[in-house]
């Protein structure tokens, strides 16, 4: 069985594509990063052009970050303050970003560009990662416990203008956030990430945000800076494809609860290890298809909208003739599918545990 996506105007396989974003979705559960830096190349593997993976595959990482942060808000789980400061720098990273793509894609070169921000961030995250999980494992099989230093301070902590953060008890410069959040914006225009992979790390070792409110925020940023990169890349070129987020978001949503569960049950350090190992094989394989694989004719397929049906037309239409509304739409859809899922896993969640308090009467 396969679709027709009536904006990216390629055939694909919805089987294919929901079974690799539940995949995904599942990593990005376990490990607590988002799965953008695999989702995207996977679309582009699947024969979706580079530009329409970038940012469908933004529009899929606003669904899942709304789940995510409805459930941590649900928690009291968000530093709401320092997310906003994040977000300030991520909405002057994220212009930066877009000025960037409409510059590449001017010149025909946007394609080579994101193949090549791919294939270098998957060989580096991928190559941190499999030495840190290598390390990890060594330690667990010798009971070495490590002690790390409390505080260790960096020239970002030396900026001025400093503000109480009273949900995470911190006491830091309003430039810290600010610059973490330009930097992931930036990278998520250009690459349809979430940006978690460095926001994470940034909030805990830079900011030293307390542990338990760093997913939560991190999510809380990563929607604005979604919803930015899905609009512009919307109105600007026309872009999202309804019918490919709904495939990612029901996916992934569906791999993130199950990734979640696993998380809570096993020890991470081989997994990790093997996680870092996909990311450079993924690596590796885009560098092939950049430079070494035979040139493929990327024509578009013209399919009359006659032929098309009720839903790929109505999409098609709706996104010529009104574009601006057709982004806000793309993000309102994307939102309510992301708050649904949020209150379904919750309803779902207080069902189980009415259920086990049932059979231990």
């Amino acid at each position: 069985m396969e679709v027709f996506l009536p904006i990216a105007q390629v055939i694909v396989s919805p089987i294919e594509i929901l079974l690799l974003s539940a995949l995904v979705g599942v990593l990005s559960g376990l490990f607590g990063v988002g799965g953008g830096f695999l989702m995207t190349p996977f679309l582009i593997f699947l024969g979706v052009p580079p530009a329409y993976a970038v940012a469908n595959e933004a529009n899929n990482i606003l669904a899942t970050s709304v789940s995510g942060s409805t459930t941590h808000w649900l928690k009291n789980t968000l530093d709401y303050k320092m997310g906003f400061m994040i977000v300030i720098g991520g909405s002057i990273g994220t212009a930066l970003g877009i000025y960037t793509f409409s510059y590449f894609k001017g010149i025909g070169k946007i394609d080579t560009v994101i193949s090549l921000a791919y294939m270098y961030i998957l060989a580096i995250i991928g190559t941190l990662m499999l030495v840190e999980s290598l390390g990890e494992i060594d330690k667990a099989k010798k009971n070495i416990v490590e002690r790390k230093k409390l505080h260790v301070h960096y020239w970002i902590h030396g900026l001025p203008f400093r503000m109480r953060f009273p949900k995470s008890k911190l006491y830091e410069s309003i430039f810290t956030p600010i610059i973490i959040g330009l930097v992931v914006g930036f990278i998520a225009a250009i690459m349809g990430i979430g940006g978690a992979f460095i926001l994470v790390p940034a909030m805990i070792y830079l900011i030293k945000m307390p542990t338990k409110l760093v997913p939560g925020t991190s999510l809380f940023v990563t929607i604005f800076v979604s919803v930015i990169v899905t609009f512009l890349h919307s109105i600007n070129y026309g872009s999202i494809d309804l019918m490919l987020v709904l495939l990612l978001v029901v996916g992934s949503i569906i791999g993130v609860q199950v990734g979640q569960k696993l998380g809570e049950q096993i020890e991470s350090y081989g997994l990790k290890a093997l996680l870092a190992i996909l990311l450079l094989i993924v690596g590796i394989a885009i560098a092939y298809d950049t430079f070494f694989a035979e040139e493929i004719s990327n024509a578009i397929i013209k399919t009359p909208t006659s032929e098309l049906n009720f839903f790929s037309k109505f999409i098609k239409e709706f996104s010529i003739d009104m574009p601006f509304f057709y982004g806000l739409f793309s993000i309102l859809f994307a939102v309510i599918l992301g708050i649904g899922a949020a209150f379904i896993r919750r309803f779902l969640s207080k069902l189980r545990k009415k259920y086990i308090a049932n059979l231990a009467k």
